[in-house]
């Protein structure tokens, strides 16, 4: 995957309602500092100018976030009614999503589930940075769960690295980052949460890439895999000797897996993928209730986020 330009956008999913993007690493979605040439909201308009739309500020509604160095998968909706049925699903945890990653050391368990809870680091030169329960500093840490499985090993450089699967079960800033540094296998390229190498100055990006994405809305299942960008032919720094899990296997397994029954409506088209098999996989959570007045205006406030307000 060579860099980002305002050419080489790739679209890995497309419907009436929605794009699913292949985002390059280093790009940030939206800005609205005028210094900043390159976004993918900028790449969007040059690509399909005829589906900016006026009534929003950035011209796209984009249906979750993606950290500025990590690439992959990201879902645009394409009104307003698409993006409403995006965040149904977010908002009832039935989004799958599945990232590739390349960390520090030979992970030595084949399968684990992370469970450290994540805050808000609030010690001084460490703001915008998030940390695990009982590290100094942590404010108000929340339960958060990913699951890893470990796909090779390898050298990086000439430094042991795993290459694993990383599925998020919560919704975390910077979870994926702050779970694989708390274990002691930083992910390669992450220059916040990870250690510094004598070996390697810096790499070229973070070794971080949403790789599958699948949103089971009421009128279409939006499911996307991009390219695995993790790969010795596209990176000769990276040098594979053991095969621990193939990764199509995985795949199949995040695409086949049964439908749960939905927590309201009707049968949807396409069923939310479960976890990856594994030790310490968390019950189901049980049937929510019934959307309260707070919900939904928490609802009505992420829909407008993308909205221009007409000044009062």
């Amino acid at each position: 995957m060579e860099p980002g330009s305002m050419e080489n956008l790739s679209i890995v999913y497309r419907s009436h309602d929605f794009l699913v993007v292949n985002k390059h690493w280093d790009v940030r979605i939206d800005s609205k500092t005028w210094r900043e040439t390159l976004t993918l909201q900028k790449q969007l308009r040059h690509r399909f100018p005829e589906l900016a739309d006026p009534d929003t500020y950035y011209g796209f509604r984009f249906c979750h976030q993606l950290d500025f160095s990590t690439s992959g998968a990201l879902c645009v909706a394409l009104n307003k009614a698409a993006a409403g049925s995006a965040y149904k699903c977010f908002k009832e945890r039935r989004v799958t999503k599945a990232y590739l990653a390349l960390v520090r050391g030979h992970v030595q368990e084949s399968r684990m589930t992370i469970s450290y809870a994540i805050g808000r680091n609030n010690t001084e030169g460490r703001a915008h940075t998030m940390c695990i329960e009982g590290t100094h500093g942590c404010e108000n840490p929340k339960p958060s769960l990913t699951e890893l499985v470990v796909l090779e090993h390898g050298l990086y450089a000439g430094d042991p690295v795993s290459k694993v699967l990383l599925q998020p079960l919560t919704g975390r800033t910077h979870q994926l980052r702050v779970h694989c540094s708390a274990l002691g296998h930083p992910i390669v390229g992450d220059l916040t949460y990870g250690q510094a190498s004598g070996r390697e100055d810096q790499p070229f990006r973070m070794m971080l890439h949403a790789f599958y994405l699948r949103i089971p809305t009421q009128a279409e299942c939006v499911e996307a895999r991009t390219p695995d960008p993790f790969l010795p032919t596209l990176d000769a720094c990276w040098s594979p000797h053991t095969l621990v899990q193939p990764l199509d296997q995985l795949v199949q397994v995040l695409r086949a897996a049964p439908d749960p029954e939905p927590t309201e409506g009707g049968p949807r088209p396409c069923s939310p993928s479960m976890s990856l098999p594994g030790p310490g996989r968390p019950p189901p959570p049980p049937a929510k209730p019934p959307e309260t007045e707070a919900q939904r205006a928490s609802c009505l406030q992420w829909l407008s986020e993308w909205t221009l307000e007409p000044d009062n």
